[in-house]
């Protein structure tokens, strides 16, 4: 596999002289030559031209069937014929007011009811999101403490920068894990104010609670977690940990800002039934344009309301985002939008299980939604230490060929997943399916 590797690397440094070239003229004034440290894949990361329908174009013009979808948010694909017609009637119209304008009803309304909570407001990205969902239940409870799922990412604000991807060195004992830094200058003391506690285990929240009765506020997580491939809840967990959390006063929080919309149109909430006390969203809110909201009952949302809790934003409800908002959930993610999305998914994951069949691996694909990944590992993965035993290699070599097969999928191999759009086709999926095969005979040797 190593060799593979570095084979396949040699190729896709080949291919983009272009890339190359334009990373060496940003390290002058970018730092790192990037604008994010997500974007610095190895061996080097990919700069982008355009995107036009299910294809996004390389700066040396080659093209790709993008299947990484901007981290979730390109469900709409490029150039959305819906979302480019109400941006443009807005730019003409003005971009920035600070103060809202009636598209925020509308969408505020379409949230409440494909997600169940009544009342909502917007923000600009998912660590925004869920920073105020965390802030507000803190305000709600007059609580300091939060429970939070080993290996979930929340955005990259403090509260929630705990055990996102710790490694398996660092973890501790699975009954308490040890609550390790994401990110360098995170505070001991606000490290200090998160319990962690493993996915699809109800126990461990009981315990947490008990060991901790009175001091928490809440408990965020994702409903299905995306941040280390794709780990689907158990049956009955979430209501579990829900009914948990409310008999000691406590709130519970679902970070949808990766399954809102992809999963479904309600995302995992309507798809598991178990409404929680707020919900973040983002992402493939706005169709790739930046925008987030936080949604949660009358009672916790009265906080904002009657100004007990300052939820502020300059961009807040920014018109060009709401415009784009309103046209994704009313245009573009429709029933016949989701049906198509549902067949491809099917197509692409059958093709992927019968390669896996042929070749005796072992491998599994988890999908939901319009969002999948391949876990190379023969056991189930329950809980991100189940993950952590997955081979990164394998990850990494599938992302080189797809991309060298002219699929472009997040660089985080092991971790990260597709994304089917709707203007996404059989054609697309297909090339996908053609690649993974070419891995899966490679690995064979």
């Amino acid at each position: 596999v190593g060799q593979l590797v570095a084979d396949e690397e040699k190729v896709f440094l080949a291919r983009q002289p272009g890339s190359t070239e334009t990373i060496a003229r940003a390290r002058e004034h970018l730092a790192g030559g990037a604008t994010s440290n997500w974007q610095i894949a190895q061996p080097q990361a990919v700069w982008m031209s355009h995107g036009a329908g299910s294809k996004v174009y390389d700066v040396d013009g080659t093209e790709y069937v993008d299947m990484h979808g901007g981290y979730g948010a390109s469900i709409a694909g490029h150039a959305h014929p819906a979302i480019v017609e109400a941006v443009s009637r807005q730019v003409r119209r003005g971009t920035h007011f600070a103060q809202p304008t009636e598209d925020a009803i509308w969408i505020a309304g379409e949230l409440a009811r494909r997600f169940g909570l009544p009342l909502w407001r917007f923000a600009n990205s998912g660590t925004e999101a869920t920073m105020d969902a965390v802030h507000l239940a803190r305000a709600a409870t007059e609580r300091d403490l939060i429970i939070k799922v080993e290996g979930c990412y929340h955005g990259h604000h403090d509260s929630v920068e705990v055990s996102v991807l710790p490694e398996a060195d660092e973890v501790g004992p699975r009954d308490h894990p040890i609550g390790v830094p994401g990110n360098s200058g995170i505070p001991a003391a606000i490290r200090d104010l998160v319990i962690v506690v493993p996915f699809n285990d109800p126990e461990a929240v009981a315990r947490a609670l008990a060991e901790h009765r009175g001091q928490v506020a809440a408990m965020i997580l994702e409903p299905v977690m995306m941040n280390a491939g794709i780990i689907p809840p158990d049956d009955g967990y979430l209501a579990a940990i829900r009914d948990m959390l409310h008999a000691e006063g406590a709130l519970l929080i679902f970070d949808e800002v990766k399954t809102g919309f992809t999963t479904g149109p309600g995302g995992a909430t309507a798809i598991t039934g178990v409404v929680p006390d707020m919900i973040c969203l983002a992402k493939a809110l706005g169709g790739g344009i930046a925008v987030a909201a936080i949604g949660g009952t009358t009672e916790v949302m009265s906080l904002i309301a009657d100004g007990r809790y300052e939820q502020v934003g300059t961009f807040n409800g920014n018109p060009l985002a709401m415009a784009a908002t309103r046209a994704t959930l009313s245009e573009v993610l429709t029933p016949a939008a989701y049906e198509r999305m549902t067949r491809l998914a099917a197509r692409l994951r059958d093709s992927l299980d019968a390669t896996i069949a042929q070749y005796g691996y072992g491998w599994h694909v988890v999908s939901v939604g319009s969002k999948g990944c391949v876990t190379f590992k023969r056991e189930p993965v329950r809980e991100f230490r189940d993950f952590l035993t997955i081979d990164d290699r394998l990850g990494h070599l599938h992302w080189l060929m797809q991309h060298n097969g002219g699929v472009f999928l997040p660089p985080w191999g092991k971790v990260e997943q597709w994304l089917l759009s709707v203007q996404h086709d059989e054609d697309d999926v297909d090339r996908f399916a053609r690649n993974f095969a070419r891995l899966a005979e490679a690995v064979a040797g």
